[in-house]
């Protein structure tokens, strides 16, 4: 996907970045930035990540010299370490402050369209009045 550079008139600019500070202020994306910082210096989840990855790159290894019961017992492995990541209580809170995150987000971003497909919408009115 190919970054695009708008360019927007200048006031346009200082309310975005004013709507960005203020979203990066908001309760539920400061909790989900805490979350996040809290899972990435957690040694144990940290390690069980790299005992994950370790184990599904054995899984390749062994499916690819054809070791059908290494391969099931790296599988199990892996698919244990996955359990214990998934049930750790610090994800799990991150998973639902992700989701709140979302939400809020999307509501923003459903509010601003809305507001920006009514102004339009009233514009083009007001034109197609004036023209008659």
């Amino acid at each position: 996907m190919v970054d695009k550079k708008y360019e927007y008139e200048p006031v346009l600019d200082q309310v975005f970045y004013r709507l960005l500070e203020k979203l990066a202020h908001h309760d539920t994306i400061k909790e989900y930035r805490k979350l996040e910082r809290q899972i990435g210096e957690h040694d144990g989840l940290q390690r069980l990540v790299d005992d994950i990855k370790a184990q599904q790159k054995e899984m390749v290894r062994f499916d690819h010299y054809d070791k059908p019961n290494a391969y099931k017992e790296a599988k199990r492995l892996a698919d244990e370490k996955q359990q214990q990541f998934d049930n750790h209580p610090l994800v799990i809170a991150y998973r639902e402050s992700l989701v709140e995150a979302n939400d809020l987000l999307q509501h923003v971003t459903n509010r601003l369209q809305k507001k920006v497909n009514d102004s339009l919408e009233k514009k083009l009115n007001q034109k197609e009045e004036g023209e008659k």
